[in-house]
């Protein structure tokens, strides 16, 4: 079988990972892919924006199925250029992915069918949004409608970071059009969770469950950035009133809704959860696997993966058990110094032999697998199982403290939780 996995980060490389553990003799293909990728695939030189491209080339090469990382080429349209090339795809169509695409479209997709959420409002000009400010109690919420690689939420305490936050979102534009429209937020206080599932459009199938870490530095402080590191299981998660809570007032009302709204939705649906004194509420939406949760499901994740992406293509996920390792398993990322804004780059970076079957995950690297640089601010994820959390938590730090790059730095804090 030939497998086409679109990105060129952690979560890609774990989706590799994957797929060589379920099929070693699988032929995998990575577009664009990463200096790390090359180690388990073929990396094809073709950028995911060049859709139709990406589509020839999955023709040409005869692709089973393509596998698609990240968000961007979703909410662009490539699921709908591969369906009608009759070329098999995970993902859900453009007007699905705006369950991502747009922040606004989300909420009040989630009003329509009473998903319990944060009260907002949208604004469409900074002036609207600025004579708004009044209405707000601080602190609140402060999004960007459209994608900003998860860096468009602001929490602002006080009116003059409310000016600032809309100066840089709607007139700097820091994050281009995603800035065009603005979301405000009740500000909801609780514990995070991340819910990941598949969708076949008739079931939705939850995958255990896991907790990251958005805010850069340890104790939560900082920027928020694309992920600092994340585990799994999350022992929040694991209350059965908590568990049929999440299935009865979010996944029931979610299925009710892409069924009304007759949406092509066969893929990945990743919810944001905040677990606050008057119920769990939602956050936000995703239409793909997280990063940095992925890296840490996926090796709890038993049942091949092949098997149940098809199962999502074909319709059949109501077939499908799904079975996960008793094991914990714990992810922490190593960053660029300067990450989560401007970052330096073109560093060697340098891992022992010993470590060549360790869980690496490659992010922002770029070269062969005897000479990798760093090219983001995400550079890798270590991750490990362990029949504790803390057993896993202490491996993966051990293999984050081997690897060598200049400026590495990570948080110290990620699984350092008690049950």
């Amino acid at each position: 079988m030939k497998y086409l996995v679109i990105g060129n980060g952690a979560r890609e490389s774990a989706i590799l990972w994957k797929l060589r553990q379920d099929e070693p003799e699988a032929v995998l293909y990575c577009l664009p892919g990463n200096g790390g990728t090359a180690r388990i695939a073929e990396n094809v030189p073709i950028s995911p924006g060049n859709q139709e491209a990406v589509a020839d080339f999955a023709e040409k090469n005869k692709i089973d199925l393509t596998i698609v990382g990240p968000e961007q080429p979703l909410v662009e349209g490539i699921v709908d250029i591969f369906r009608q090339r009759g070329l098999a795809i995970i993902g859900p169509d453009k007007a699905t992915a705006q369950l991502e695409g747009s922040k606004a479209f989300a909420k009040d997709f989630m009003k329509k069918y009473r998903i319990p959420t944060a009260d907002y409002a949208v604004y469409g000009s900074a002036e609207a949004a600025q004579t708004a400010l009044e209405n707000w109690k601080y602190p609140f919420v402060i999004k960007a409608d459209g994608l900003a690689a998860g860096k468009g939420v602001l929490i602002v305490e006080n009116e003059a970071e409310a000016v600032d936050g809309l100066n840089q979102i709607m007139m700097a534009k820091k994050f281009g059009t995603a800035g065009d429209k603005v979301v405000f937020e009740e500000f909801l206080s609780g514990i995070e969770a991340s819910l990941i599932c598949f969708v076949d459009g008739h079931t939705i199938l939850p995958m255990e469950s896991a907790r990251d870490y958005k805010r850069a530095y340890d104790g939560d402080k900082g920027l928020n950035t694309g992920g600092m590191g994340c585990f799994s299981p999350n022992p929040i998660l694991s209350d059965k009133a908590i568990e049929a809570e999440i299935k009865e007032q979010i996944l029931n009302p979610v299925l009710a809704g892409i069924q009304a709204e007759n949406m092509d939705f066969r893929g990945i649906l990743f919810i944001g959860l905040m677990l606050t004194e008057t119920g769990v509420k939602v956050l936000e939406f995703n239409v793909r696997l997280g990063d940095p949760e992925t890296e840490v499901l996926l090796p709890r994740l038993k049942t091949p993966l092949v098997q149940v992406l098809w199962a999502v293509y074909q319709q059949k996920l109501s077939e499908i058990k799904l079975e996960w390792s008793s094991e914990a398993c714990v992810g922490v990322v190593l960053a660029a110094a300067g990450y989560p804004e401007d970052y330096e780059t073109g560093k060697a970076i340098k891992i022992a032999d010993e470590l060549k079957d360790e869980m690496i995950f490659y992010g922002g690297t770029v070269g062969t697998a005897e000479h990798l640089l760093t090219a983001g601010g995400r550079v890798m994820v270590t991750a490990a199982l362990g029949k504790t959390r803390a057993a896993a938590r202490k491996k993966a730090y051990q293999i984050a403290e081997t690897i060598c790059f200049e400026g590495k730095w990570f948080r110290r804090d990620i699984a350092d939780i008690e049950d």
